[in-house]
């Protein structure tokens, strides 16, 4: 198996969060503090400091400290391996439905094959 698979999983699970999701959407804009990024929600600072140390693990975000102010940006290249491992899934699945409809809308022809 491919040795990109554990970043994989790991992009995926944080995507699987709302919150996670939200403050990656808030990144595509720039750079932010964490006080900036938690702003919008409700969620008690602890439990935003662990959805945004997720990020940093999955290597989504990245950070830096100025002083006591802690800044996060967006570091593109694991969401772009989710992307491609999307796109490759989903030339797959286009190829197979085609072939399903061409099947079903012709049955007395052969099936083609790629």
């Amino acid at each position: 198996m491919a040795n990109y698979l554990p970043t994989l999983d790991r992009v995926f699970h944080c995507l699987a969060n709302s919150t996670r999701r939200r403050v990656l959407e808030a990144l595509s804009a720039g750079p932010s503090t964490m006080t900036e990024l938690a702003e919008p929600g409700e969620m008690a600072m602890p439990s935003f400091l662990q959805h945004l140390q997720i990020l940093e693990e999955a290597g989504l975000v990245r950070s830096t400290k100025n002083g006591r102010v802690r800044s996060y940006e967006l570091n593109p290249p694991p969401l772009l391996l989710a992307d491609n491992w999307l796109d490759k899934q989903r030339k797959h699945w286009n190829i197979c439905l085609d072939q399903l409809h061409h099947l079903l809308t012709n049955p007395e022809s052969e099936p083609e094959h790629e």
